[in-house]
């Protein structure tokens, strides 16, 4: 089965990455007027461009999820990704045996509400690939609201020729600060 979440979706969700990890369904509140009068001529300007250029939104980066089978539970809010598991979202790729994505309804300051990946729990033969580097482990979990991911499990990170060993590996990815725990930690460094 192939599915790909955009912005619209009961279970639209979104793979980590550096960036936001949420999909959006919206539903939109009245409209409020974006005019303002001119006190010297009485014509009316859109508040938004104002003699600048509106600045284009960024659309979302679509997520690619291939699994052989997918399960909403939606009165757990959650959606279960099973069998060779394999999603990507930009140049971030996750691949495992099951994938577990927690969700939850979130209230826009607008009025508009969004669907908010809450936690992603990956199990099994866990493979997360960027463009710098290669983490593999048993299992990995994911919060996207803090931007904390923690891959345990006879774990290996590989970055380049530099190699870590380890049994747990915790990253915040807001602050790019990494640590190997959990027992014995093995590194290989190639200096430059």
């Amino acid at each position: 089965m192939t599915l790909r979440l955009a912005a619209a979706g009961a279970a639209a969700l979104f793979l980590f990455t550096a960036g936001p990890l949420l999909a959006q369904t919206e539903t939109t509140a009245p409209a409020k007027s974006d005019t303002k009068s001119d006190a010297k001529t009485g014509s009316k300007t859109d508040a938004k461009t104002d003699g600048k250029a509106a600045k284009a939104a960024k659309p979302p980066v679509p997520v690619d999820i291939v699994a052989n089978e997918m399960e909403i539970l939606d009165t757990e809010k959650k959606a279960v990704f099973r069998g060779a598991v394999d999603a990507t979202k930009g140049t971030t790729n996750l691949k495992s045996d099951t994938l577990t994505v927690t969700y939850a309804d979130v209230k826009q300051p607008d009025g508009t509400t969004k669907t908010d990946a809450t936690d992603l729990d990956a199990k099994g033969n866990v493979k997360i690939t960027t463009p710098k580097e290669t983490i593999t482990g048993d299992w990995a979990k994911y919060d996207p609201q803090t931007e904390k991911l923690v891959v345990g499990g006879k774990v290996k990170l590989v970055q380049g020729t530099t190699v870590l060993v380890g049994n747990e590996l915790h990253s915040d990815l807001k602050t790019s600060r990494t640590q190997m725990t959990g027992g014995r930690v093995k590194g290989s460094f190639l200096p430059k």
